[in-house]
Formats: structure tokens, C-alpha cells, sequence
């Protein structure tokens, strides 16, 4: 399992409610109606034990006396109430537990949104399906569905109990012992399944991302012929998860056979017993008959309920997963007392800065770096050295292991995440496309730009004249992650959701990666008109499209090794002008 997200609390039924008190407390009237309803449901059991009684002792054992024919319709009237409180029941159940359902959805959802990157860097798209949706189904519309049925079972048990005491105290304690006997084993099955369900859920994750991979990675299975090989790992966990399934199996499937045995005796020593009290006279043949259709009522639930109580277990641990991701503490968050970040007016400091993917396997060593706010910053090295890490620990997708980030001398640690934000604009290497339209993607920049604002970005961008050959225009559905447009199309998109944006500083890593040489002349003027007056890192493999950078930035394996303009570093001859020469010569 993902190390952020842990599995290993134990937690009592008392913690449970007090954890989930929270997502109940608005639908209280409505689950106790619901509660108080399932009384009657069992209670009404005993009517038709309790009614043979004086049917037996009167028909059978007395067959002078005229047949109480309003018994049969008195169990018919009764059994009606039952049935109309048990859908009301139903009906209250099914409602409480879909509220609440999503409302513990839309806690984790809330919760997804403001966990870090890093979070995302340790768990994959099937822990997230997994731990925030199914988890979810299976934590409360199970529970109160297992619950519903728990409840009428416990207060039939109740009153078909009294029904036996009422018939005879002594076979009642026998009838009691087995009972007991029965229910013991129950007390075990959390301790003997939660290893196994743990192990399940996390190869269900895999299922989940076996499914993703093949959607998003379409074109790389059917270019590399993977076909057998994503097949053969779907396959595996499939078989790992049957094992597990077994497994549960094995240590609880036997428990209802083995309480339908000590059922089965207890009927037989109450059957033995209640015929020598009919000899003797101490109970009647009602009383006997009253008492053995109360015990089979109560007793056959009993020898099913092992599955049912399985799955409350179940709902449990899955509250108890969906517990571990609610008290996840996202690392970073606001400062109690942060600031807003209202402008930038004078330099963005890098102070000592150090940054560690895993503990001390460093990626960025030492860096200070001072840039003048209003002027373009090329950042160019060797692949890997920490170019793309450095500007993302300035939108705080990561924080510094050590040093300091400024903004006007002031840590962006003490600003608050939406103000630094929303003063930065970013194009991704890998940019991301929600699905929608080509107009709800821009407008995810500024979501109350004018029809102008976007017609002018996508000129910029190159992107004018596509739109208007499309049917709908800026209006045309662009597919999942835009999968209906290519991918230079996809990045000049993504260019323009940054341009309309406006933010005082821009982040470009490798935002022009994906173009070919026309387009990206174009983007590369529309770069250059956005760097006036803005703040602007650049991130480029080409070095022919940093030229006129204020400052150039070399940074490799997490070091700055030169610093300088363009013309000065090709004088130094170093890291930079072996870049430089390389690409000319490879031209």
C-alpha cells in the first residue's frame, strides 16, 4: 500500500460512530425513525408464535370449543404492518445511507483536492479510486444495509425470546445455551480477516490501475505488441485476489455450517426435553408448539447470520480506511497567520535552497538565485539536474527541504497557497486537458474572460485559425485529457489557458516542446510579448528560443555551475556553451 496512506488502525465501534458522527449527525431524525421502525418489524415475529398457543390448546386439545377463526386473520393483519414498516424501514435506510454516502464523499474529494503532489507521486490512479469512492460505497451503504437487517433480527430475537420464557422457563435455557454457543464464534471474525482484506483492497488498486494504464496507454500497448504482457499482470492480481478471497473463505465460511450444527442440537435437546414437560404436565401442547415455532423463528436468521456479520466487518474496516484518509494532514497548507499575496514588486530569492525527493538523495544542493522582479529567467542544464524541480517548489507543488523561497523578502511559506497561486501562470512539460470544450479549458485561466480576451489568446497561440475551421468553434468537445486534438494543439491549448491567465509570473517548462518550427515562432512572439512587465521562467531544451533571456540560469545535478546572459556564457566556454555548440552541431 502507498505510504501516505495508512492501514493499521484498530479501531473500536465506539470510535467508529464517534468518527462518522460527523456525516450522520444531519440525517439523525431520520436514521432513528428508521431504527425505531426496525423495532416493530422484529417484534411482530412473535405475534405468530405467540398466537398458536391458544389456536393449539383450544383446536387440538380441546376440540369441543369452537375455532377462534379471527387468529389467522389477526397473523395476516399483523404480517401486513410488518411488511409496510419494513419497505418504510427499507425506503428510510436506503435514503440516510445515500446521503451519507455522499457526503463522505464529497469530505474525501474536498480532502483529494488539497493533498500535495507528492501524494500523488505515491499512489496511483488506483489507490485514489479505491480509498475515495469504493471504499466509500462500501462503508456506508453496506453498513446500514447490514444494519437494517441487524436491527429487526436483534428485536425479533428479543421478543421471540420472551415468547419462549413465557412457554416454559426451562427449555428457554436451553434453548439460550445453544444460541450463545452459536454467537461465539462471531466474536473473532474481525481479527481473523482484516490482514486479508487489507492485502485485497490493496490488488483491487491494481485492478483499478490495470484499467487506467490501458485507456490512457492505448497507443503504447498496441505500438509495443503489450498486449499478452498487460494481460499477464491483469491476470496475476486477479489470481492473487482469488487466493485472498479463498483465504477469507477459509477462515470464516465455517462458521455458518457450524452454527446451523449447534442450532440443530439445540432444537433437538429443547424437542427431547419439551416432551417429558408435556408427560409430566408442566406446559401444555400449545405452550410446546408456541415454543418450537418462536425457537426455529429465532434460530433461523441465526444460522445465516455469520455472512451478514462478515460484512459488517467488512463495512468497518472500510470506515476505518476512509478514517486514515480523513486524518490525512496535507504537508502543505497554510500558515495559521498567512499572508496575501497582493503583488510583486521588487525580486524572487532563492536562499540556500535544498530539496530532497527521498531522504538524502539530494536534487537540488544549494541554490541562490536572485531575479529582479519584471525580467525572464532561462533555466537550461543537463536532464535530470533539477530544472523542473526548481520551479516547482515556487508554486509550493513541493517544499524546500531546507532554505528559503522569498517574495519580496517574504517566505512564500507565510503566503496564503490561493494569493501565490493565482500569481502564477504554468505550462506543464506534460500538459493536462480536462474534458469539455476548447472555451471551459481556457476559461479555467479566467473564468470571466470576454469572448475577445479568448479569440485574442488563441491567435496568439496559433490556434485561430484551427477553431475556426471546427463545426462549433470554441465550443467543440476536445474528448478526456483532449484526446480529439493532436499533441501540438494540445500544448498551444494549454499555452493559452496560462496567456489569458495574466498571472505576474510564468513558469514555461519545455512549453514549446511539442511544436513544430512555424508554430513555434509564432508562440515563441507571443512568449516574448507576455514577458513585459512579467516575471518569466523559462525551461528549455532549445536553446535557439532563450537567446534573449535576461539571465541564464545552468544548473546540473541540482547545482548552478554558470550564471549569465547569453553572449557572456558562450565567452566563458563552459557547461552552457557545450550545450550550446552541441545542438548547433546535432542542427
Amino acid at each position: 500500500m502507498a505510504k501516505n496512506v495508512p492501514v493499521e488502525l484498530k479501531m473500536s465501534f465506539h470510535q467508529h460512530y464517534q468518527a462518522m458522527w460527523p456525516f450522520i449527525k444531519p440525517y439523525t431524525f431520520r436514521a432513528i425513525l428508521a431504527v425505531l421502525i426496525s423495532i416493530p418489524i422484529g417484534a411482530l415475529d412473535s405475534v405468530v408464535a405467540l398466537s398458536l398457543k391458544p389456536y393449539m390448546d383450544i383446536v387440538l386439545v380441546d376440540k369441543s370449543a369452537q375455532s377462534p377463526t379471527y387468529i389467522p386473520f389477526l397473523i395476516i393483519a399483523f404480517t401486513s404492518i410488518q411488511g409496510g414498516l419494513n419497505y418504510a424501514a427499507t425506503y428510510l435506510t436506503t435514503w440516510v445511507g445515500t446521503k451519507i454516502n455522499h457526503d463522505v464523499k464529497r469530505a474525501l474529494f474536498k480532502k483529494l483536492l488539497c493533498l500535495e503532489t507528492s501524494f500523488f507521486d505515491d499512489n496511483d490512479s488506483g489507490v485514489v479510486i479505491q480509498r475515495f469512492s469504493t471504499d466509500t460505497d462500501t462503508a456506508c451503504t453496506g453498513l446500514l444495509e447490514n444494519l437494517k437487517t441487524f436491527l429487526s433480527r436483534f428485536f425479533s430475537s428479543v421478543s421471540l425470546v420472551c415468547v419462549l420464557i413465557y412457554n416454559s422457563w426451562q427449555l428457554s435455557i436451553i434453548a439460550i445455551i445453544f444460541l450463545l454457543g452459536a454467537l461465539l464464534p462471531l466474536t473473532s471474525v474481525k481479527r481473523r480477516i482484516k490482514h486479508s482484506i487489507a492485502k485485497s483492497v490493496e490488488e483491487t488498486t491494481k485492478i483499478y490501475t490495470n484499467y487506467n494504464e490501458t485507456h490512457n496507454g492505448n497507443k503504447t500497448i498496441a505500438s509495443y505488441n503489450l498486449q499478452s504482457y498487460m494481460y499477464a499482470k491483469f491476470d496475476a492480481t486477479l489470481k492473487i485476489i482469488f487466493k485472498l478471497t479463498m483465504k477469507v473463505v477459509q477462515r470464516t465460511g465455517w462458521m455458518t455450517p457450524l452454527m446451523h450444527i449447534i442450532v440443530s442440537a439445540g432444537i433437538g435437546g429443547v424437542i427431547w426435553y419439551g416432551s417429558t414437560l408435556i408427560v409430566e404436565g408442566k406446559i401444555s401442547a400449545g405452550n410446546f408448539v408456541s415454543f418450537i415455532t418462536a425457537l426455529v423463528l429465532l434460530y433461523t436468521p441465526i444460522k445465516s447470520i455469520g455472512k451478514s456479520f462478515n460484512n459488517v466487518q467488512i463495512s468497518f474496516l472500510a470506515i476505518e480506511r476512509i478514517i486514515d484518509i480523513l486524518n490525512i494532514k496535507p504537508q502543505i497548507e497554510d500558515n495559521p497567520h498567512a499572508k496575501t499575496l497582493r503583488k510583486i514588486s521588487k525580486n524572487i530569492e532563492f536562499k540556500h535552497v535544498g530539496f530532497e525527493y527521498v531522504p538524502n538523495v539530494p536534487v537540488l544542493k544549494d541554490i541562490n538565485l536572485n531575479i529582479k522582479a519584471g525580467s525572464n529567467v532561462a533555466i537550461v542544464g543537463n536532464s535530470g539536474g533539477g530544472k523542473t524541480t526548481l520551479v516547482n517548489l515556487l508554486p509550493r507543488f513541493y517544499d524546500a527541504t531546507c532554505g528559503q523561497i522569498l517574495i519580496d523578502g517574504v517566505d512564500i511559506k507565510k503566503y496564503s497557497l490561493e494569493s501565490l497561486r493565482s500569481h502564477i501562470s504554468v505550462v506543464f512539460q506534460d500538459n493536462f486537458l480536462f474534458s469539455g470544450t476548447i472555451r471551459e479549458n481556457i476559461l479555467l485561466g479566467k473564468p470571466d474572460a470576454s469572448e475577445k480576451e479568448i479569440m485574442e489568446v488563441l491567435k496568439l497561440v496559433y490556434l485561430d485559425t484551427f477553431v475556426a475551421g471546427l463545426e462549433h468553434g470554441i465550443d467543440t468537445e476536445i474528448g478526456e485529457r483532449g484526446t480529439s486534438l493532436s499533441g501540438g494543439q494540445k500544448q498551444r491549448l494549454a499555452i493559452a489557458r496560462a496567456l489569458i491567465k495574466n498571472a505576474p509570473i510564468v513558469i514555461l517548462d519545455e512549453a514549446t516542446s511539442a511544436l513544430d518550427n512555424k508554430s513555434e515562432a509564432v508562440v515563441q512572439k507571443a512568449i516574448e510579448n507576455l514577458m513585459k512587465n512579467r516575471t518569466v521562467f523559462v525551461i528549455a531544451h532549445r536553446l535557439s528560443t532563450i537567446k534573449n533571456a535576461e539571465q541564464i540560469v545552468v544548473i546540473n545535478d541540482g547545482k548552478i555551475v554558470e550564471i549569465g546572459n547569453h553572449e557572456q556564457l558562450l565567452k566563458n566556454n563552459g557547461a552552457y556553451a557545450s550545450l550550446y555548440n552541441a545542438q548547433f552541431k546535432n542542427a
